[in-house]
């Protein structure tokens, strides 16, 4: 009898690719997190020392559960498929931590001007994110079904262009000196894949590289900005705390409720997309495990005093390319956990200058959309591009309120007789209504994204009742401002209590294309099958 000669499957949960994943995946949580700080303490002059020790524990802690229950499931697929899978990255969901900070956290410390209030009201307000996560979670696996992956992967590979690849490129170029050499590393390494002597890991000698050149660079004044690390080490234990459910902080918690939910919903939606990517990259996760995991750290964190929302990270085929296995997700949790508990998260970055760290975010990101475009069919290719233009938007307008802002900070300097008597302060109304409209399509970006590639993707494929029927969901979720809506702030609203006539004629537009489309599907060249497939793309000009 011939001797069998396979081996057992070894699962390879370590290996040095968890190195650059780790270090991509915590520096981008120990960021949020420090951006978040920054926020209150130099936006609203909440006291600092308040935030290390009562607000990020809590918070950090989420990120520890989370990556600790994903780093487990990583295991369980990879003897279940005998693959050698990439654990799904998990960390603080970047656009609502800010959101929180701005729209609940601030206004309630300036109304109060009392930190434990403030606190417990973001407690409050992230344990309700948590429930309707919590809630959500349960149909995650129904809508990767029921929407094309031109919607899922598209709205997901926007965000990677216009929020992970250039934003982060504007910080390279502010100190280019520092940022081309790290960017050009991680080209070298990571999409060139080409190894370093020794096999060193490329993303840490791309920061070390623009790390050195900025301390070397930096104390001979040829730099642009420079400044030298604060030590600040701080201990604090995140223990469960029910001073939330005090009554008056609860009715408080719930004025801010439309801004909650739209935040829950859209790390619901983005955990569906960051499924289906990972689906894609070969490791079949189980979408609503994912996303049960996300909303029961998120519960966690805010009963032990935390105030931002964890989430699956969009990019795991980026880490899965890096090398990295489940350590990189066991080694972030841990680390981030600590550095809640211990205080040393805002030292190290701190210590990292912004244009070293960039380049890690634009790989991730470039690698997002290329994904988009190759794992969709090819004719679906213009409803992945339309997927994107919802986040443009809202990169237009965050850097347009950049400029506004800066205007007005200004302006204030100006004597109220001079604004008056020139009208300094006046907007003209086409261009008042023009910066209206982008608000509007940027606001709840990653759904109208994922409904935008959805539409275009069924009238591609001639299914024109279902992108109907999507119009028409688009439509109503318009007219409450789930989507598209016309609040500065992106809250949710009943249609006739809003101040404005934008919604009414998004939602218009949407309605007349649908009963158009249902129209059309009575043609009978709706109901022709495509024979010439994806080349009348090519062909079609």
């Amino acid at each position: 009898m011939a001797q069998e000669n396979s081996k057992p499957f070894k699962y390879q949960w370590a290996t040095i690719g968890d190195i650059n994943g780790f270090f991509g995946l915590m520096l981008d949580n120990v960021t949020v997190m420090v951006l978040m700080s920054m926020i209150l303490i130099f936006g609203f002059g909440f006291p600092k020392q308040f935030i290390y020790t009562h607000m990020l524990p809590g918070t950090a802690l989420g990120v520890l559960i989370g990556d600790l229950v994903y780093t487990i499931m990583a295991f369980k697929l990879a003897n279940k498929t005998k693959r050698q899978v990439t654990a799904m990255p998990l960390g603080l969901d970047t656009p609502s931590t800010i959101g929180i900070a701005l729209a609940v956290l601030g206004p309630t410390y300036l109304a109060s001007r009392d930190p434990y209030i403030t606190w417990y009201v973001g407690m409050a307000t992230l344990v309700f994110i948590g429930i309707i996560k919590v809630i959500f979670s349960f149909i995650g696996g129904w809508v990767q079904k029921i929407v094309p992956q031109a919607g899922l992967l598209g709205s997901l590979a926007g965000i990677g262009l216009a929020l992970l690849c250039f934003l982060p490129l504007v910080e390279i170029f502010k100190m280019p000196v520092v940022g081309i050499v790290a960017l050009g590393l991680i080209f070298y390494t990571l999409v060139a894949k080409i190894r370093l002597p020794w096999n060193f890991p490329g993303a840490f000698a791309a920061v070390l590289a623009g790390t050195a050149i900025y301390y070397i660079l930096g104390p001979m004044h040829i730099l642009p900005e420079f400044h030298l690390p604060v030590f600040n080490f701080n201990f604090a234990l995140p223990m469960p705390n029910f001073a939330f459910l005090d009554k008056k902080i609860i009715l408080e918690a719930l004025k801010y409720l439309p801004i909650a939910i739209p935040f829950g919903l859209l790390t619901i939606v983005g955990g569906i997309n960051v499924t289906e990517s990972a689906k894609v990259g070969g490791d079949d996760y189980n979408t609503k495990d994912i996303l049960m995991t996300e909303a029961i750290s998120t519960l966690i964190a805010g009963i032990c005093g935390g105030v931002a929302q964890s989430t699956p990270y969009i990019g795991q085929p980026a880490y899965k390319k890096m090398g990295s296995r489940a350590a990189y997700t066991l080694a972030t949790g841990i680390f981030i956990g600590l550095g809640g508990i211990f205080g040393y998260i805002s030292t190290i970055v701190d210590m990292l200058p912004t244009a070293a760290l960039a380049p890690i975010l634009i790989f991730v990101g470039v690698d997002i959309v290329e994904q988009a475009f190759f794992a969709c069919p090819k004719k679906h290719a213009p409803a992945v591009t339309m997927a994107f233009l919802p986040i443009v938007a809202d990169l237009v307008y965050i850097k347009i309120s950049t400029f506004i802002d800066g205007f007005n900070s200004m302006l204030a300097k100006v004597p109220v007789e001079i604004i008056n008597n020139s009208n300094l302060a006046a907007i003209p109304i086409f261009l008042q209504h023009e910066y209206d409209t982008i608000m509007m399509l940027g606001h709840g970006f990653i759904l109208t994204g994922m409904l935008w590639g959805a539409i275009f993707a069924f009238i591609i494929d001639k299914k024109l009742i279902k992108a109907a029927i999507y119009l028409a969901i688009t439509a109503a979720f318009t007219l409450f401002g789930v989507i598209h809506s016309a609040s500065p702030m992106g809250d949710i609203y009943l249609p006739w209590k809003i101040n404005s006539v934008l919604p009414f004629h998004f939602a218009a537009g949407y309605l007349i294309l649908a009963l158009i489309l249902v129209v059309l599907s009575f043609s009978r060249s709706s109901r022709q099958s495509t024979e010439s497939g994806d080349e009348e793309i090519s062909t079609a000009f």
